[in-house]
């Protein structure tokens, strides 16, 4: 039996409502937890009991920084404690926090989404390989913004392939730029939802944010910038080669894509693929691989690319 202390508010937030969040760990852990004021009283397995008496004081010391994660967060992390005993409550919410321009704060959601932040943070270079909805171009956006915030760089440059299913630039209506910007309108979104929008106004004019397709970055070094390519899979090798000498001095580049949704013609290698064979290895480049649990949109998009996935490996096999 062990005996901890935690604020009554933090109590509150830590039981989550009608206590489902400490039901749930104490089903996992066999121990059970009493709340007698401040004091939790902890009883049942022994290592059960060690690993709960650590999550409660990680997460009194996350209380005492000033930080209060949110019960969606919090059950996020405690799912995958549920899964790894050894991994951080207080870990991943310090490791995986931004403020990236004072607006908002930005948390990651699951422990890849810390890992990428931490390969953005410690490479040069970060390939993010995962479906859609897992956070890549949002947490490389924050990062970028951050970067340019801090003066670590002293500009964005966010691009991607104009190629997408079904659909040519010269059938769409309107000039040059009205063809383009549908295929660049996420990058847009993430902008300004972390930076003010008279700001990004105002830096998308004096061009310290560039948003432009990938062909427009051939012939050019990009240096002290903050680079994200996204949708890298619909990338020629031709074009992923192009992309990756580009990047010059001072500079950080962030490569997303989906290998599960290539919208290439027939017959084309995805530079995308080819890259994570040929640059494997080389130091100063990270990799993050996500799966449909870093999946933070609606619940049900999770489970339609499980069931995709699945269907996939029936017909493989």
């Amino acid at each position: 039996m062990k005996k901890v202390v935690l604020p009554q508010k933090g109590i509150e937030a830590l039981f989550g409502p009608h206590d489902q969040n400490i039901k749930y760990l104490e089903s996992l852990l066999n121990v059970r937890l009493d709340a007698r004021g401040s004091d939790l009283i902890i009883d049942g397995d022994e290592k059960g009991v060690e690993t709960m008496e650590r999550i409660i004081d990680e997460y009194a010391a996350l209380l005492k920084e000033g930080q209060q994660p949110s019960d969606t967060d919090l059950k996020l992390v405690l799912k995958q404690i549920a899964e790894d005993a050894t991994y951080s409550l207080r870990d991943h919410f310090t490791n995986g926090r931004l403020n990236p321009a004072g607006k908002k704060l930005v948390h990651a959601r699951s422990p890849n989404q810390v890992r990428y932040i931490q390969a953005i943070e410690q490479n040069d270079i970060v390939l993010g390989i995962g479906p859609a909805g897992t956070g890549k171009t949002y947490l490389a956006v924050a990062m970028a913004v951050q970067a340019l915030t801090t003066k670590a760089v002293s500009r964005i440059i966010l691009t991607r392939p104009a190629v997408e299913a079904g659909e040519k630039l010269g059938f769409l209506p309107g000039d040059l730029q009205e063809k383009v910007d549908p295929y660049l309108r996420p990058l847009y979104d993430a902008l300004f939802d972390i930076m003010e929008f008279e700001r990004v106004e105002r830096n998308l004019e004096r061009r310290i944010i560039e948003i432009a397709p990938l062909a427009y970055m051939r012939g050019r070094t990009l240096s002290d910038a903050f680079i994200i390519l996204d949708e890298a899979q619909n990338t020629t090798s031709e074009q992923m080669k192009m992309f990756l000498t580009r990047i010059g001095t001072g500079s950080k580049a962030v490569v997303n894509g989906d290998i599960t949704q290539i919208d290439l013609p027939i017959g084309k290698q995805s530079g995308l693929i080819e890259a994570m064979e040929i640059i494997a290895g080389i130091e100063g480049i990270g990799f993050v691989e996500f799966t449909e649990k870093d999946v933070v949109r609606h619940r049900l998009v999770r489970l339609i690319i499980k069931a995709y996935e699945d269907r996939t490996r029936k017909n493989q096999a």
